[in-house]
């Protein structure tokens, strides 16, 4: 007796559910380099067409067409080189000489070419979410020099040298800059080509590792995070430096920026910039040099939109923005500089407006004083940098938390009991998130348990839950509950007396059986649900038990292959 849909019908659910996967990036040509880098490139001035991406070696002087530099088989769109040309050349260095290093995020075109599988998965299921790569867009690291040179028609020698990466690892990719790009300039082509070789013997990335990573005669060494980290614990300390010879160039963290330094001109707006990230509100930086505009961009950790600029035709273009903030020009270390309140958008309307927050938005809690204070205490007293970040870190990981706890605690509470799992029929359903009952739980269970802030709290979620960030953390919660709900179900089935089931059910029923654990199996490993391996082995004995008890055809069809 055949099951539904004929043995052929059969067969072709197996090879669906049997298909092998893509093959390993690490076995392709320069696969070790892809765990890191996509791609290098040199931008240079060209009279003619403006900024372009060089070929190969080209003296002082020489004008390059757009061509990708290396490794010479990666293919970049025109549209991904006209991003990487115009946003490698700082529009705000007209005057300045010497060297600057900065960063840029931008959006993949053409289409979705280099598909997360094998290797990225697996970084991406054990990586810090804000560090997972990111299919859809790039990340450049530029370190552009400007100096005087007579032998270049324009009187100036200008080039970027551009890591391409799918990874925000902002700290490495800028220490690796400051070592390589001085020796490009110099030696062109051949030094790249020497780097690339060396990054393709590179471990790839592995969160929660300590790696040592050689090049050009260092060793760099760093620490992967993972999401099992604590959030604001300090970086692990470095490993095995008596093996290794020279010393290695030891990164404390391979992402985290100085926050203080960042923050430090924008101290008195901390709270209004908190709750526009939370809320995922569109903000422009306007900042007096790219190496300022990145930082702070980077520093806000994007929500919808945080666009970085420097030139100040921006004031006019981008004043129907919502929120802008306006950087000044960077102090001397130790300087204090002055906190200018928030400024109506009307008066940004002229090329020498003042450094501040230009919105209308209102925030919804009272600003922390304390911190503030002690923050300001602390440069007087001269605090260390890195002391003052700790303490600026602990405090906006705090608000965040408490901020989120009562959403966690809540969504934990729509999740159907265990017991209620049953290994015959469909895992009961995640109770619909109700915002009015959440907001019912505050004044029991809300973030004034955990945080001194006084404000309008209520009002805050409220907006919250009109913002794409709820959507998003919703999605991603409900997902992992799914997900939970799944391993749950595999877990209950594989308790059960399947044989005592299977005893007086048809073929037909049988069979139908075997293909849904079959799938069940499939989406639990490719998934990488949260089941132990003993439970899926005892699952697939299950399965290889009735699938024995079939008539040879239907073992044929629905044995292993």
């Amino acid at each position: 007796m055949e099951a539904p849909g004929g043995l052929e019908a059969l067969r072709r659910r197996r090879r669906r559910l049997s298909s092998p996967g893509a093959g390993s990036p690490s076995a392709l040509p320069w696969g070790r380099l892809s765990a890191w880098l996509e791609c290098v490139c040199a931008v240079t001035f060209d009279l003619e067409l403006g900024q372009a991406v060089e070929v190969g070696p080209a003296p002082p002087g020489a004008q390059g067409v757009p061509q990708l530099v290396y490794p010479p088989d990666y293919t970049l769109t025109e549209k991904e080189k006209t991003s990487i040309c115009y946003l490698s050349f700082p529009d705000s260095y007209s005057g300045s000489l010497g060297d600057t290093q900065f960063s840029f995020r931008f959006r993949q075109s053409g289409g979705q070419r280099n598909a997360l599988y094998g290797d990225d998965f697996e970084y991406n299921r054990e990586a810090a979410v804000s560090l997972q790569r990111d299919p859809a867009h790039y990340f450049g690291y530029v370190f552009f020099r400007q100096v005087k040179d007579s032998s270049v028609k324009r009187g100036y020698f200008q080039k970027s040298l551009v890591l391409v990466s799918r990874l925000p690892y902002v700290n490495l990719f800028q220490a690796l800059l400051q070592l390589i790009a001085p020796e490009y300039f110099d030696k062109l082509d051949p030094c790249l080509e020497a780097v690339c070789s060396e990054i393709d013997q590179w471990p790839p990335p592995v969160p929660g590792q300590t790696l040592n990573l050689p090049v050009m005669g260092v060793v760099i060494q760093v620490r992967i995070p993972s999401r099992l980290d604590q959030p604001g614990s300090s970086p692990a300390k470095p490993q095995n430096q008596e093996n290794l010879l020279p010393a290695p160039l030891v990164l404390p963290s391979i992402h985290e920026l100085d926050l203080f330094r960042c923050f430090q001109p924008v101290l008195i707006h901390l709270q209004a910039l908190w709750e526009l990230l939370l809320l995922g509100e569109p903000l422009v930086v306007m900042a007096p040099s790219p190496a300022a505009s990145s930082e702070m961009v980077l520093a806000l950790t994007r929500p919808s939109v945080v666009l970085g600029v420097t030139n100040p035709f921006f004031i006019k273009t981008l004043q129907h923005w919502p929120h802008i903030l306006r950087l000044g020009e960077l102090k001397m270390a130790g300087d204090l500089p002055k906190q200018v309140k928030v400024k109506k958008l009307a008066k940004l309307k002229t090329l020498d407006a003042k450094p501040g927050l230009y919105t209308s938005y209102k925030t919804f809690l009272h600003k922390d004083k304390t911190l503030i204070k002690q923050l300001l205490k602390g440069i007087h007293k001269k605090q260390p940098s890195d002391a003052q970040s700790a303490l600026l870190r602990r405090h906006l990981l705090e608000l965040t938390q408490s901020f989120i706890i009562p959403l966690e605690h809540y969504m934990a509470s729509l999740m159907p009991l265990q017991r209620a799992i049953t290994p015959w029929k469909n895992p009961p359903q995640i109770r619909p998130f109700q915002q009015e009952d959440f907001l019912k739980t505050l004044e029991h269970a809300g973030p004034q348990l955990t945080c001194v802030l006084k404000g309008d709290w209520v009002g805050l979620y409220r907006r919250f839950f009109r913002s794409p960030n709820f959507d998003g953390w919703y999605r991603q919660r409900h997902r992992e509950m799914m997900h939970k709900l799944e391993a749950l179900h595999l877990e209950a089935i594989s308790e059960a007396n399947i044989r005592s089931w299977v005893k007086d059910k048809s073929e037909v029923e049988v069979v139908d059986l075997v293909l849904k654990l079959q799938e069940k199996l499939v989406r639990a490993r490719c998934h990488r649900l949260p089941v132990k391996e003993e439970v899926l082995h005892r699952v697939g004995l299950y399965i290889a038990t009735i699938i024995g008890s079939l008539p040879e055809d239907l073992q044929a069809v629905l044995g292993p292959q």
